[in-house]
């Protein structure tokens, strides 16, 4: 897959996406990166740690997150994008639902759409896909009023398919798709275990997979342990993410999980 100037082997092996997250309320770094010559330096670790994408975020989508106006999301994402694209060669992510956002993010030089909602929260979403011929990640996701499930993994897998089609519909060929499971997002933990321990159901789609469990509350709940103390945790469900085939693996710790996902494609004969 061609995501911005970078050929991506996402059949055969895993890269890191670092978050980068420009939101003063994120469950995790909320406000940590405010400064953008503090999160200039901060991406420069992320890419000598190995990141071979940086995923930016305007606004948080933490349980109970206060929703922002485009405007907003868009100023401050923008502000950052350039500023990377200026002074870094790496392809950057655009971590929003919100289709003008991803447009206006665009122009400005990312390279990936990241959507939490898989193209059913703003139906222009697609459109600006197809249009831009920006590849896309579409997460599983659910609203209170669509719970709970009756069957976990072949729901999200017709929720993740309904979300494909909407791609294909806009114009969005299968293989610019990339699926996300959602581990955190309208799911339990005994849930969000499951859909862990039975990733790679979603190959079935015929997209790469995307995996995003870093520090979240499945590894605090699963461990007892606050958010700055989910290293270990994360770095286990990257390893079990790798075994099973996932393509990108998402983190704030850049540097510890791709030593585990070197090791673990070494081990496994890959990469």
């Amino acid at each position: 897959m061609q995501i911005g100037n970078r050929e991506f082997d996402l059949q055969n092996r895993a890269y890191i996406m670092g978050i980068l997250n420009v939101t003063p309320d994120s469950f995790s770094d909320g406000g940590k990166w405010s400064n953008i010559d503090v999160a200039l330096n901060h991406v420069e670790d992320m890419i000598e740690n190995g990141a071979s994408i940086i995923d930016i975020g305007g606004e948080s989508t933490k349980p109970g997150y206060i929703p922002i106006s485009e405007d907003e999301e868009i100023e401050r994402v923008t502000a950052y994008i350039k500023k990377i694209k200026e002074n870094f060669d790496i392809p950057i992510s655009i971590d929003t639902y919100k289709a003008e956002v991803a447009r206006a993010a665009i122009e400005t030089g990312a390279n990936l759409i990241n959507d939490i909602w898989g193209f059913k929260a703003d139906k222009k979403m697609a459109q600006v896909a197809a249009k831009e011929k920006i590849p896309c990640c579409i997460m599983h996701n659910r609203t209170n009023n669509q719970l709970p499930y009756t069957s976990l993994m072949q729901n999200i897998l017709d929720d993740l398919q309904g979300s494909i089609d909407i791609g294909l519909k806009a114009g969005l060929g299968l293989e610019m798709m990339i699926t996300d499971p959602g581990i955190g997002f309208a799911k339990t933990l005994e849930e969000n275990l499951c859909v862990m321990n039975e990733i790679e159901l979603l190959h079935r789609l015929g997209c790469p997979i995307l995996l995003g469990t870093s520090r979240k509350s499945m590894i605090g709940l699963s461990l007892e342990l606050p958010v700055e103390e989910r290293l270990e945790g994360t770095l286990a469900t990257t390893t079990i993410g790798v075994m099973k085939g996932c393509s990108i693996i998402r983190v704030h710790d850049v540097k510890e999980n791709y030593r585990v996902l070197r090791m673990t494609e070494k081990i496994l004969g890959r990469g």
